[in-house]
């Protein structure tokens, strides 16, 4: 599967994207990001009015703009969806089945550049399309949080996440890059049979033997988490633009 997106016109591509975040556990109204598209550019934001995701049932405050390229779910009151972050969780809204872009080995990379504080954060990620509860496992090719970023340098979380499936392991890690984030970057991963290569502005970062048996989805948020830090009239708005995502 080839991907190209460069964001003309100033409307997401719906054949690929879902401006939502996995909305069977809330509903697309309660799960739809803010973003605008103009000048060849996606930007995602969290402005000071946008409510919490899912403020029943995450434990944790979270405000959030993401879109994904795939999405699953059981029927209403089921336990069948995607990225269950807690125990029992049902099935709110049932979505259609989504497969926009979901490729199985490639190359795939992002170029983007965020606007984040102490208590957001923003992220590149493919999930397990999770037609079957295994298929869950993550590939987290930057995930940038406000509190590692520093003048002049950031910490890049990397790796991969198990989650629902037995065959991996948890191989995550946060190392700190030369790059400032406000500035276009580009984040890569080679997802081949025999494992993975990262990196970033071409410089490979991490490697790793693993490699995830399925299709996946691609991931674009950026996060807000307000209970992490002080003043909310001292934290900026959380921005995220992207400018190419290439799948081959």
């Amino acid at each position: 599967m080839l991907l190209d997106e460069t964001f003309p016109g100033v409307t997401l591509d719906l054949d690929v994207w879902l401006p939502y975040y996995l909305p069977h556990w809330s509903s697309r109204a309660e799960s739809e990001a803010t973003y605008e598209v103009r000048d060849g550019e996606l930007r995602l934001s969290i402005p000071p009015g946008q409510p919490r995701w899912c403020p029943d049932l995450h434990d944790e405050p979270m405000r959030v703009s993401c879109i994904q390229s795939g999405s699953y779910s059981g029927p209403i009151g089921s336990t069948i969806g995607q990225q269950p972050f807690a125990e029992g969780l049902t099935v709110r809204e049932e979505q259609p089945t989504h497969w926009g872009y979901t490729p199985h080995h490639g190359h795939v990379e992002i170029r983007m550049r965020g606007v984040v504080d102490e208590r957001s954060m923003f992220a590149f990620w493919m999930s397990g399309i999770e037609d079957l509860p295994e298929r869950s496992g993550e590939i987290c090719i930057a995930e940038i949080f406000g509190a590692g970023v520093s003048q002049g340098a950031a910490e890049i979380g990397i790796g991969v996440h198990r989650f629902r499936d037995p065959t991996l392991r948890e191989d995550f890690s946060a190392g700190s890059h030369h790059i400032d984030v406000r500035e276009y970057h580009r984040y890569a991963v080679d997802w081949r049979p025999d494992g993975l290569t990262f990196a970033v502005d071409d410089e490979i970062v991490k490697q790793s033997t693993q490699s995830p048996d399925y299709p996946m989805q691609l991931m674009i948020g950026v996060f807000d988490f307000p209970a992490r830090a002080g003043d909310a009239s001292e934290n900026v708005v959380p921005e995220l633009f992207v400018s190419h995502v290439l799948g081959t």
